[in-house]
């Protein structure tokens, strides 16, 4: 029966469009065909076999698109090796650039450090011995 559409659709087309097709028709979609009561049972009111049905009387409005690769050409130069001696320098340089850039940030980090610790503004750890001397300073009070 679905042999006759091999030639216009694929195999893995046919199971994309007989699978929507019979989920529509599970869901109470309207079937596309005039079926009698008789095909019907012979049928066995089977959704996939409607959809069956339906494909191969060309009934059903849908529309197969099939994304083709994009053609391009390109050619690529070969590069001489002045040319790749060039590029390398140009990387070197561009990584000697991040490394000076990274060592000024920690420095600048390290100096940060320095003046918030000589100004007192961080706050040291507390220890748990810290907070029984406090309890217990409470409840002399007390």
């Amino acid at each position: 029966m679905i042999e006759k559409l091999k030639d216009q659709f694929t195999r893995y087309e046919i199971a994309r469009i007989l699978g929507a097709r019979s989920l529509q028709l599970s869901m109470d979609a309207p079937i596309l065909l005039k079926l009698s009561k008789e095909e019907e049972e012979e049928l066995n009111y089977d959704s996939l076999r409607i959809a069956e049905r339906e494909l191969e009387s060309g009934v059903l409005p849908i529309t197969v698109r099939r994304p083709l690769p994009k053609k391009s050409e390109k050619t690529i130069k070969k590069l001489s090796e002045e040319e790749i001696k060039e590029k390398l320098e140009k990387e070197a340089e561009k990584k000697e650039k991040e490394v000076k850039e990274e060592e000024k940030k920690k420095e600048i980090e390290e100096v940060e450090e320095k003046d918030i610790k000589e100004s007192g503004e961080i706050m040291e750890i507390a220890k748990p011995d810290d907070e029984v001397e406090e309890d217990e300073e409470e409840v002399k009070e007390i």
